[in-house]
């Protein structure tokens, strides 16, 4: 299979930006930092599920960090693969890491404490790429977005699932419209995304959620600003996600975004954080396991 994305070519901070991984209080907006870093760009916090550390990537290495940041962080061993992205997660039993290859466009399972990388998806005839976004609550079933090339286009996106043993993909999104980010709710009765579904204006992503049979889909968010990856709680009453400026074509990296939470059915929505960044700041789920903090990355420029 041919990848849809060509090399690993990693963003680095601009000069007099710093990467701060921080934890917010999701009722006051509240944060602290656990790790500042001003070489590398971290991405995409993942919450262990024995509340301990954050998973973060950064220049293809996944790292772990003691959530009180008392330690510095301890790159995680993935053997060959030295391409993770910032989509990736931690299984509920907390012994392995499914994360996403930039460059091949594969998805792979992982030992928490490192190892041999096992290949989960399936080799294409035509380009295509795997960005990891969920799993289901039983641990057997991931959501990925699917990058391909279709009717002209080369890099549409649509919704799949895989068991995570291998096996076959099965295609969620029966449209065309661009839709990426599918998560499970705790429950396992829905699936929350973003997409351009019903929107006149090319790159104006809304939030949505569907029955994981696909009936009952609904937009949760209808807005100006351009909105993306809903993330949700263990305990299914909020989520959060990240709310781009009016006019934004994907999920830019160092722009002002707002992270904002809301009830899983869109209503009650407020502001959390302001945040100066985007691509990095919350593209996987990142939530405490008791559901009142997250984190998230800021990339603030010195004054």
């Amino acid at each position: 299979m041919t990848s849809i994305i060509r090399r690993a070519d990693w963003r680095t901070l601009l000069p007099g930006q710093r990467s701060e991984l921080r934890v917010a209080d999701v009722a006051t907006g509240s944060s602290s930092v656990v790790f500042v870093s001003t070489e590398l760009v971290v991405e995409a916090p993942n919450w262990t599920p024995d509340g301990r550390f954050l998973v973060f990537n950064a220049a293809g290495s996944l790292y772990r960090i003691a959530i009180d940041g008392s330690e510095s962080p301890v790159r995680i061993d993935t053997g060959w693969l030295d391409d993770n992205n910032n989509d990736h997660l931690v299984s509920a039993d907390g012994s392995t890491l499914y994360c996403s290859s930039e460059v091949g466009g594969h998805l792979f399972a992982v030992p928490f404490e490192g190892g041999t990388p096992r290949q989960i998806s399936n080799e294409r005839p035509s380009p295509f790429g795997h960005f990891l976004q969920g799993i289901s609550p039983d641990g057997s079933t991931i959501a990925y977005t699917g990058a391909e090339e279709r009717d002209g286009r080369a890099f549409a996106q649509s919704l799949y699932t895989i068991p995570v043993a291998g096996g076959a993909d099965v295609r969620i999104s029966n449209w065309d419209e661009d839709s990426v980010g599918c998560e499970y709710s705790p429950d396992g009765e829905w699936l929350f995304f973003t997409s351009e579904l019903g929107m006149t204006r090319p790159g104006h992503m809304q939030l949505h959620r569907m029955r994981v049979d696909g009936s009952d889909r609904e937009r949760l968010t209808n807005d100006d600003r351009v909105n993306w990856f809903p993330k949700i709680a263990p305990d299914g009453h909020c989520l959060v996600y990240l709310s781009f400026p009016p006019g934004t074509r994907g999920h830019e990296a160092n722009v002002p975004v707002i992270i904002r939470s809301m009830r899983p059915d869109g209503t009650d929505r407020r502001d959390v954080a302001h945040v100066f960044g985007g691509q990095g700041t919350l593209n996987v789920n990142s939530w405490a396991p008791d559901s009142t903090h997250f984190a998230y990355v800021d990339y603030p420029l010195s004054q």
